[in-house]
């Protein structure tokens, strides 16, 4: 059967005249490429349904799911999110309880919202020395389960945002043990566990064991932004509903232009997987090996097993510190880097790398910035940023020598006790309190009031930063002093805070007076 991207190939340049949607007939207008307009078809002959798959995006879904060992795959042109909200209404009944990873994507909460769910959360370690949650652990899982006995499913995100990656295998057991289903938002991790990469990559979710697991294409692989696979495996989940959820979340007008985009990135695995993720290790651990001469930049970052350095007591010992070796704790790909000094934000490494040498990094952070890096990038990246870096690491070196480093050292530990300071602002490791369920909060009335004034108030919408979008504080949680002062630092830091705006910084309350308000 012909992959679905030559068919599209084959069908724009035929005699067929297009008495059918979409409107522009496959014609060029504006300043589009006329390449996508060819490619932009219907639901016409030959070319199958997503929504009930006989031909040619069945036999695309069964290469994925073979590809990622799955029992059953679906395309995904709503991205994640339409996976995440299918997933989480197909696996919990109306009414039930969620128990997540308090990082998980808004579209988490979004589903929970539909379904009116009660949400119970897990809240991860924060790495040392980074602002970074950790992932969730099997043994916080297994309290976590003990604890709340009547959650119906387990969500958990691996890998994170930054690169975390849980220990799946031991997570999906546990779950599986109290009869439970395992949902795992692996939308950072669409490369892992590839059939034909070779030994350089984990396991994927699939492979370990979980019930539920949903990729964005677009993040890790050549694939075109809002493509995504969801996976599911086993018998815990109702197929039948699963399907229903996916028309319900997804178009019933899909477009091939995606579609094609997925067979296409699928394709390029198949064919030329080994050796791209080949080139990819080899130029990531290159960079790696390189860095190494930064004296105050530090990086998390991942590295290769069997890679050596002085630890502490002065032995030659391998690398089994709070990162880990790459293989067992962190993605390759993602480089998060820092001040180690503490005497630039995120957002001012962020910055300087964007205007001083034109490297547009993925976000910054309130201690660090993020660069990804998939199978795409090609060496001259790789080589800009290596460079970019190292440059840096010099130019900080330097203020170092010039201002004394004890006083610098000094004014660190300042800044640290300070509202600027770095544990200060971790809003990984903040902890609110709930004191509505939050899809009720969210449907009450509201007023926006000056984050001066809002301690002890309810929210009465989402905090959070963006990107990755995880929320700092959910509607029905109250604003406290604490978190006040942590929002407004990181408006100080020019952060993008979602759910502060203007220059009073005014937040959403739920209104306590009047009809349909709370009143605690």
């Amino acid at each position: 059967m012909k992959h679905l991207y030559d068919r599209l190939a084959e069908y724009a340049q035929g005699p067929d005249y297009p008495l059918h949607m979409p409107g522009h007939k496959r014609r060029t207008f504006g300043e589009m490429p006329p390449e996508l307009y060819r490619m932009d078809i219907t639901e016409i002959d030959g070319f199958d349904n997503l929504h009930a798959p006989e031909g040619i995006l069945l036999d695309l879904q069964k290469r994925a799911a073979a590809l990622y060992g799955a029992e059953e795959s679906f395309v995904l042109v709503n991205g994640s999110t339409g996976g995440i909200l299918s997933a989480v209404s197909a696996a919990v009944p109306f009414g039930g309880k969620l128990l997540i990873s308090r990082g998980c994507h808004k579209s988490v909460y979004h589903a929970a919202y539909l379904r009116r769910l009660q949400l119970s959360y897990i809240y991860p370690e924060i790495l040392p020395g980074f602002e970074i949650s950790e992932a969730v652990t099997p043994e916080q899982v297994r309290e976590a389960l003990r604890r709340e006995g009547d959650a119906d499913a387990v969500l958990i995100v691996s890998p994170t945002y930054e690169g975390r990656i849980a220990r799946v295998r031991e997570i999906a057991e546990i779950v599986h043990s109290f009869g439970k289903i395992l949902i795992v938002d692996e939308a950072h991790g669409a490369h892992l566990g590839l059939a034909g990469c070779g030994e350089t990559l984990p396991e994927n979710s699939c492979q370990a064991g979980a019930d539920l697991v949903i990729h964005s294409l677009h993040k890790t692989l050549p694939a075109m932004t809002q493509t995504a696979l969801l996976h599911v495996s086993g018998e815990g989940v109702d197929r039948d509903l699963l399907k229903r959820f996916l028309r319900i979340y997804q178009s019933s007008s899909p477009s091939y232009v995606l579609m094609a985009s997925v067979d296409n990135a699928l394709s390029m695995i198949e064919r030329e997987g080994r050796k791209l993720f080949s080139d990819f290790y080899s130029n990531f651990r290159n960079m790696m090996y390189d860095l190494r001469a930064c004296k105050r930049l530090e990086f998390l970052a991942a590295r290769p097993e069997g890679e050596f350095r002085k630890s502490e007591s002065g032995s030659g010992e391998p690398e089994t510190g709070a990162y880990g070796s790459w293989k067992q704790r962190q993605d390759i790909g993602k480089l998060a880097v820092r001040d180690g000094v503490g005497e630039l934000s995120g957002r001012e490494l962020y910055d300087r790398l964007r205007q001083q040498y034109h490297l547009q990094l993925e976000m910054a952070a309130g201690n660090y910035c993020l660069a990804m890096f998939t199978v795409g990038d090609v060496p001259e990246g790789y080589r800009r940023m290596t460079e970019a870096l190292l440059e840096m690491d010099r130019e900080l070196g330097l203020v170092i020598t010039a201002a004394g480093e004890s006083a610098l050292r000094k004014r660190s530990m300042e800044f640290e006790r300070t509202e600027t300071g770095r544990e200060r602002v971790s809003h990984a490791a903040y902890r609110p309190i709930k004191a509505l369920e939050f899809y009720e909060a969210w449907d009450r009335p509201w007023e926006e009031v000056p984050l001066t004034e809002c301690e002890g108030r309810i929210a009465a919408d989402f905090v959070n930063l963006y990107p990755p979008g995880s929320p700092i504080l959910v509607p029905g949680e109250l604003f406290t002093g604490e978190l006040c002062g942590r929002l407004r630092i990181y408006k100080k830091q020019g952060l993008n805070l979602q759910g502060v705006n203007g220059p009073d910084l005014l937040v959403k309350c739920v209104r306590e007076s009047g009809p349909g308000c709370a009143v605690l």
